[in-house]
This record gives structure tokens, sequence and C-alpha cells, in this order.
């Protein structure tokens, strides 16, 4: 059995089933007991404790320990003991216990220089939390002394938590939660030495010296002292520190680079006067090698600004190379509400990096080339600061493309590469020049093949190495050969390498190909039924790589063992496997991302993002009907919050193309999620809208009988999502109806949604008073569950719902907390979002403020490629041009964001009406009347659309009383 009195007091049975306590004066009585598990606690002490008032009897309190014993069972045992009680219990079962213990162990940890493990540790104690320590109990001394002491081990293994995350290099997400830690603990120290380490890491030097003056201020007006001298010492290391911003890094080498000097410099040096530049050669001439080197020596000289490299060797086709690189330069597809604008991935790279100063590199673009040359083409035409350089066998073929051609190491290069990597697997190593030279010969001076010969030497002779070469790789020995011959070269060396693999390591190896992105250990173990001996030995020998906790396999070696796959007949079976494994995982990601365990669980699939796509497509092509529309539902939440819907929506598309609309059995739901996702991708277009509407139907009569009200479906973000897409529909009162029916039901999340759901149909009816209690309970609801998304999304409608009631403090104080918790969930589209609102609360009064966030907003959409929140941002600076008497830059601002909206979303709907209500006043101001009534009926036309009376939409934007009564009598004019 299992205790908690982190939190309310609750026991479990051992299948976690909970135990019912009884009433509060039973749940003091367990919470006093397992506070020192084992340990005598006096009747008197507990009489007092459980009733600080008029204390129990000594029966009351016997009957009370008597009807413990019996809900608890046979589970524990509760002793009479002298002139108290104890109960018997392990205290590991207990969490108060366990909590310190685990604590204790990682605060050692901490101390001993093992931050990963001490991180571990620390996550997993401070999971155990509930809410307060010992909440049944009343307010007596013991109760008070020990919550006191639980809540400040609580802090304290917090901090050590965040110093681990610190040591760990997680600055970044580390600083909105110790700003939200200082607010709440502005006199303890460690935290505010935390916040200025994690700012001065991420290069906010003067943020951390304001931190420090903060804390200094605050401790002398309230406790009239000083700083101690551990936080004086922080602040004069910042004051002395000279830190320069870190440019953006190539990814990092585990080895040094051989006899490619010369090169580096010359295509660094082409560089800097071509905006295209392509490395061309063989495979494993080390191409990619060459790239990172000179994306290093650019960062390095500050030349290139940025520094962007995508792999693109886990694409299957060119269909999901610009969200590839969308994920690449971290921008995410859609932002706090759902993006159901028609931009295309591609128009959201051009915004984002139109003005952009950024070397990208593109690498392995060889199974991918047409659709690289068209798109570097157009990022090239379009984005006048931007330099790419790529690394494909064959060129790109565009105009204004310059090739450089990556050979082979020079002979003595080649020898120094192979000693040194053999010496590092085979300590003392040495071999005549000569027969090294012969060795390299034979492999063609390629530096793959030389590295994976050199591997070998942990276990071969150099002389049977040397005879082994000549048998097999007779073919490098002919001299002059085609591209083609070099790539039987190397298929050659790879094939040589292999047939030194034990049985057991090739069928590892040959399965392990079915990974598109790497793998954890668990997976791969798992996949290609092996076991870790024979995983790490394949990296010895160079087969697989490990860095970062996932084994990846070169890319030439994966498409050598992809067709020993297929040779042994083996491709159904582990794909089957892999995409089972795959299912396995998202599935028990779903709940967690519902809850405050998303953070920890967002990375995770992330990781996992290529594999899922690649399982994705096995599981329409096979077809293996069922696997792939479990998938899709089962991934539907992190897709969403991830914003990458679209890279499924070419699977979901193509998996109702297969099935049609005949619902397979007992897949509803999943069906209504395949058509959701099908639904979400800009690049569909026309087609993917049809395709749309004509599952519309089969998907709304699959939602209601998955989700008739009386019991949550199993995956309840779908049904968020089907609001958002069906409120501008043909019925958006089913689309309302279905979610609010959710919110009787058991599932606390879906009642958390159906509730903010409830809130928009409310505001449709005109009724502001109910939807803000209808956002508020969405928010208590998301609240209990830890899920930061559906904060942002509760805060961020009860913020507008203040602003339209006037109380525009209270709107900026909720516009902020949902920042903080976008800024950690990196959601810039959603940042740019809610600056935006911000700046709209702000402008009546505080002018200058407002510009700041509709610049910054702006700023962070441009980024993003985001177009909508763009447009708002540039109509927010036009209403303070417009403020200030600047008639024609507020019309060239509100007819460039006129021109980014999409009048078709619904998220655009507002910022496109009080674009139109800005451009007819800037008319009405210059005398312009028949054009400002024409931008006053678009307005109010525009207001009708959404559902409620226009005039109460105007004013629900804050617009004044003056401007409402001239956009509709414009309407009234006509």
């Amino acid at each position: 059995m299992r205790f908690g009195i982190l939190g309310e007091t609750r026991a479990w049975h051992g299948d976690g089933g909970e135990v019912p306590l009884g009433g509060p004066a039973r749940r003091a009585l367990l919470a006093l007991l397992l506070l020192r598990p084992g340990e005598v606690v006096s009747s008197d002490r507990l009489a007092d404790e459980i009733d600080p008032v008029g204390a129990l009897s000594a029966h009351s309190l016997q009957s009370q320990v008597s009807r413990l014993r019996a809900a608890l069972g046979a589970g524990a045992v509760i002793e009479r003991a002298g002139a108290g009680y104890r109960i018997a219990v392990d205290p590991d079962d207990v969490d108060a216990s366990r909590f310190e213990r685990l604590a204790a162990e990682g605060r050692a940890a901490l101390a001993g220089g093992d931050a990963g493990r001490a991180a571990a540790l620390l996550r997993e104690a401070l999971e155990l939390w509930r809410g307060p320590a010992l909440a049944d109990l009343p307010d007596g001394e013991t109760a008070r002394a020990a919550a006191a002491r639980l809540e400040e081990r609580r802090l304290d293994a917090l901090e050590d938590r965040i110093e681990a995350a610190l040591r760990l290099g997680e600055h970044g997400t580390a600083v909105p939660e110790l700003r939200e830690l200082v607010g709440r603990h502005p006199l303890r120290e460690r935290l505010a030495g935390l916040l200025m380490r994690a700012l001065f890491a991420a290069g906010r030097q003067a943020e951390a010296l304001v931190a420090f003056e903060e804390t200094r201020r605050r401790l002398a007006d309230e406790l009239g002292a000083d700083p101690s001298a551990e936080l004086t010492g922080l602040h004069r290391e910042l004051l002395s520190a000279d830190p320069a911003p870190a440019p953006a890094a190539p990814p990092a080498q585990l080895t040094n680079v051989v006899g490619r000097d010369g090169e580096v410099s010359d295509v660094a040096g082409l560089l800097r006067v071509a905006r295209l530049v392509t490395l061309t050669g063989p495979g494993g001439v080390g191409k990619t090698r060459l790239a990172v080197e000179v994306a290093g020596a650019a960062t390095a000289e500050g030349a290139a600004g940025e520094v962007c490299f995508v792999e693109l060797a886990p694409l299957r086709d060119g269909a999901g190379l610009p969200q590839a690189l969308l994920g690449a330069l971290g921008l995410r597809e859609s932002g706090l509400q759902m993006d159901g604008g028609a931009r295309t991935p591609v128009d959201r790279l051009i915004a984002a990096l139109s003005d952009r100063v950024l070397l990208l590199v593109l690498d392995n673009c060889e199974h991918v080339v047409d659709e690289v040359a068209r798109l570097a083409a157009r990022l090239l035409a379009t984005c006048p600061r931007l330099r790419v350089l790529a690394t494909s066998r064959e060129p790109l073929g565009i105009i204004g493309e310059h090739l450089f051609q990556v050979r082979p190491l020079d002979a003595d290069s080649a020898v120094r590469l192979f000693t040194e990597r053999a010496a590092a697997v085979r300590r003392g190593f040495t071999a005549a020049p000569e027969l090294l030279r012969r060795i390299c010969a034979a492999l063609d001076n390629l530096p793959l093949a030389i590295e994976l010969a050199a591997a070998r030497s942990r276990t071969l002779d150099i002389d049977d190495l040397a005879g082994r070469l000549d048998d097999l790789l007779g073919v490098a020995a002919r001299g002059n050969r085609t591209a083609d011959e070099r790539h039987r070269t190397l298929r050659a060396v790879v094939a040589w390498s292999w047939d030194l693999l034990s049985e057991p390591e090739q069928r590892a190896a040959r399965r392990f190909t079915v990974f598109a992105g790497g793998a954890t250990a668990e997976s791969a173990l798992r996949v290609c039924g092996t076991d870790g001996e024979t995983l790490e030995s394949l990296v010895d020998k160079s087969l697989l790589e490990f860095a970062g906790g996932r084994y990846r396999m070169l890319e030439t070696i994966r498409a050598y063992g992809a067709e020993l796959l297929d040779a042994a007949g083996e491709r159904t079976s582990v794909r089957r496997d892999h995409a089972r494994r795959l299912l396995e995982l998202v599935r028990t990601a779903d709940p967690h991302l519902r809850r405050a365990e998303q953070l920890e669980w967002l990375p995770v699939l992330a990781a996992e993002h290529g594999d899922l796509v690649a399982a994705l497509h096995w599981a329409v092509e096979e077809p293996e009907v069922e696997t792939a529309f479990e998938l899709l539902a089962s991934a539907f939440n992190y897709l969403w919050i991830r914003g990458a819907s679209a890279s499924a929506a070419p699977q979901a598309t193509a998996l109702l193309a297969r099935t049609g609309e005949a619902i397979p059995a007992g897949l509803g739901e999943e069906y209504a999620a395949c058509a959701l996702l099908a639904a979400s991708a800009p690049a569909s277009g026309d087609a993917g809208q049809r395709i749309w509407q004509r599952h519309r139907a089969s998907a709304a009569k699959a939602l209601a009988a998955a989700w008739p009200g009386d019991r949550p479906g199993r995956y309840p973000v779908v049904l968020l999502l089907w609001m958002m897409r069906n409120a501008m529909g043909p019925d958006p009162e089913g689309a309302f109806a279905l979610v609010s029916s959710q919110r009787d039901c058991g599932e606390p999340w879906a009642r958390a949604a159906a509730h903010y759901v409830s809130g928009f149909g409310h505001l449709g009816e005109g009724d502001a008073a109910r939807a803000e209690d209808a956002f508020g309970e969405a928010l208590r609801g998301f609240r209990s569950l830890g899920d930061r998304w559906g904060i942002a999304l509760a805060l961020d409608t009860l913020a507008g719902a203040a602003g339209a009631r006037g109380d525009r403090g209270r709107a900026v104080a909720l516009t902020d907390e949902a920042l903080v918790l976008t800024e950690r969930l990196g959601a810039l589209e959603d940042s740019a979002d809610l600056l935006v609102n911000r700046g709209d609360h702000l402008a009546a009064e505080d002018a200058a403020a407002a510009r700041a966030d509709y610049a910054q907003a702006a700023e962070l959409a441009r980024r993003t490629g985001g177009s909508t929140y763009l447009a708002a941002a540039l109509r927010g600076l036009g209403d303070i041009a417009l403020q200030e008497g600047g008639l024609a830059e507020a019309e060239r601002l509100y007819a460039e964001a006129l021109e980014l909206i999409d009048p078709h979303w619904i998220k655009s709907l507002g910022p496109r009406l009080r674009t139109l209500i800005g451009l007819g006043r800037v008319a009405e101001a210059r005398g312009h009347d028949a054009e400002a009534r024409r931008r006053y009926r678009e307005a109010a036309a525009a207001a009708d659309g959404m559902g409620a009376p226009a005039r109460e939409v105007l004013r629900m934007l804050g617009l004044s009383e003056d401007v409402v009564d001239a956009a509709l009598s414009a309407v009234s004019a006509r």
C-alpha cells in the first residue's frame, strides 16, 4: 500500500486503486501517524492535533483508530504502543519520506558533480507533490511545524533541480520559471542568484544586474539587511564579465577534421561573394564534415550572422522539405489559436527569412534535389540577406549556383586520418607508412571508408586487414573510375565492414535501418530484437553512433542495410514492430500532454517526430489501416501543441483516400481525428478543402457517436479542434453543442475544454457575463491539471473579457501571466498574439508601451512567418500612428495588414475588422466620406459574420461608442 500526505491525505492499494479513508478526523489521524512511519505518537498529541479546539476524548480517538484500521485492512498495521499509536509501514511507501530520500540523493549527486542524475532524482521527488503538505491536518502545532519543514525542503529541492538544469545548459527554459519563483519568494537569495546566472548564460547580462539590484533593495527595505557574501560575489563576477552573444553553432563533432584546412578556407571565401554554394562529390567523401567546418568558421568570424543546419537525409521525399526547414529554424506551424489560414509553409519561410542574416546549410540533398532546387531558388530570390550552403552528390542546377567539388584526401592526409582513428581504438597502434598508403589507396582515400577500415584495426592485425581489403575491394585498385564506380567502391567498403559483424550484429544493424531519425536504447532494443551489448558493439565498430541519448546510423550504411533487410524478407515485420513502438510511445505520452508533465514529454516526442512520420507513411502504404488511424489519433495532441499538424496531413489525406467515407468499425474517433488532420495543411489548397468537405459529415457523425455527452472520448483534444474548424462552418451550433456536452463527463481536461468552448457560445449570444464565467471555469480546470497550454488559452480569453468591460488593469495582468507560459512553451507565435492583445489593452492610456508591444509582436511574427499575427501587430502600430496624427503612416500600415489577413479564418476576423475601422477613420480624417462609409460597411458586415449582434462585437473589441455608431450608421445609410 502507498500513502500520500504531500497534498490531501490519500492511500492506494498496490494495484493503484484508492482506499476510501472516510471523514476529516480519520484523514488527520492517518497523516499524523505517517509523519514518522514506525514511530509512536502519543494519544494526547493525536487528540490535540486532530481537534485543537476541543480535544478528542480517549474513547473517540480509539473509535477513529478502529475505523481507520478497518479502512486500511491488511495494507497497513496500526499498533497500540504504550501511551500512543504507530503505523507499521515502509517509509518509502509514504510520499513525504520518499520525497525527502530522493531530494537528499539528488542534492548529493549535485554536490558530486553528476547534474544529469541529480536532475532526474529531483524531478522524481518533486513530482510526488500534489498540493500543500498535510492539507488535511487542522492548524495545530505539529501540523504547522511539519508542513513548514516539508515546504522548505520542497523549495530546497526545486532550487537544486534548477541548479542541475543550469549546469546542463538549460538556462533558456529556466529563466521564466525563476522569474515566477523570485516573485513569490523575493527574499530568497539562492533563487535570485540562480536567476542571475540563468540570465547571464542566456546573454542577458543587463537583466541579471537588474535582478541583483531588485533583490538588494528588497532585503534592505524589508529586513534591513545586505545581500549575502555569495550573492555579492556573484554580482561582482557579472560586473567584471564581458560575454559576447553566442552565435548559433553547427553540429558538434567528436573528432577533429583531417586534411581539409585548404578547402575550408576556399569555401568560406566563396561564400563571401556567392549566395549559393553546393559541395558535390561521391558518398563518403566528406561533404557534410566540410560543410560543418565551413559553417563553424563563418560563425566564428561573425560574417554569416546566424547559422541553421538542416539534415535532409531523414526525409522520404520532397513533400516534407518546407516543414523540415521550419522545424530546423524553430518555427512552429500554428499558434495559440488553431491556425486555419491558407498560408503555405513556403510563404511562412519567406516571411521569416525576408530580412534575416542567415547561412542555411542544407545537408544531403541528392534524394530530394529537384525540390531543394526549387525551394532554394525561391528563398534566395525573395530573401536578400540569405546564403545557402548545400551538400549533394549532384548539382542543384539553378542559376547563380557555385559548385565546389569535394575530392578524396591526398595520400598523406589519408594516412594521417587512418592512423589517428586506429590509434583511438587500439592503444599504441603503429604500422608501416607504405602499408597504410596501400590500404587507403584501395579505399580510394574516401574519409568514410578509411574511418570504417580503421575501426576494424581494434580486432584485426594490420596485415590481415590489408589482405581482406585486397580480396574484397579489387575494383578500387583499377585507377580512374566514374562516379558510379566510386559509389560501388564505397558500397564494397560498407559490405566488407558488414561482413566482419557477427550474425546477431548483422541482424540488429539491418533492422535498425527502419529508424528514420535514430532511436533511444529502449526503442532500438525492442524493434531490433537485440541486447545492449550488441548495440554497443555496433557503436564500437562505427556502424552506429551514440550521442544525446540516441543511437544513429550513417545514411550510407543505412541504405546498404535496408537492402539486406529486404533480402532477408524482414521489412514488413520490422516495419510493423517499428510502427507499433511509435504507437505505444504516443499513446503513453498523450495523457501527459494534458497535464503538468507536458514540458517533459514534448521534447521526447519531438525527438521521435521523423520516425512518427515514417511509421505513418508505412502504415498508410502497407496498408495497416487500424495502425495508421490509431497513430494519427494518438499523436493528435502532440501535433497540435507543437504546431506540426501539416507534417501528418499528407498521410491523413492518403488514408482517407484509401478508406473512403465508410468509417472502419470501432475507429470513429480515429476517423474524425484523421479528417481534421487532413484539413490542417495550408499547402493542401483547394484539393485539401474538398477532401475536408467530403469527409466532414462522416466525421461529425463519428464524433456524435463517440461523444454522446455521458462519457469522454479517447482523444478529447479532437473536440476542441473540431469546434475551431467548424465555428465558421455550416453547423456552428452543432460544433459548440458537441463540445459543451462534455461538461458533464468525468474527464477533467474535456470538462475544462467544454467550459472554454461554451464561453464562445455565450459570446455569440451576447452574454458576456456567462462567457466570462465559462472561461473562468476552464481556467480552473486547466490549472488543476497543470496544462500550461490550456491555461494560456483560458487566460487569453479572460483578458479579452476584462478588456471588453473596461478593466484594462486586469486584462494586462492576465495577459502577462499567459505570456510567461507561452515563453516556457517556446511558442513564439502565441507570444506575438498575446503581445498584440496587451498592446490593445494599453493603447488608450500608454501609447508608448503599446507601441513597444506591437513592435515586439511584429518582430516575433516575422521570425516565425506568422502572417496573421504580423497583420495584427501592423494594425496595432497603425492605430498608434493614427492616434498621433500620422495619417499617411497609419494608412500604409493598415493597408499592409489588410493584405496579409486571411478573411476566412475565425482568428483573422478581429484583426480584419479593426483594420477596416482604422482605414475608415483615416478616410474620415481626410474628409473622404464615401471611402469612410465603405470601410465602415465592410467592418460592420465582418462583425455580423461573428455571430453576435454587430454592436456587441464592435464593443467587445474595445472600440469607442463614436466609432461603433459611425460604423453602424454607415450600414443603415446604404
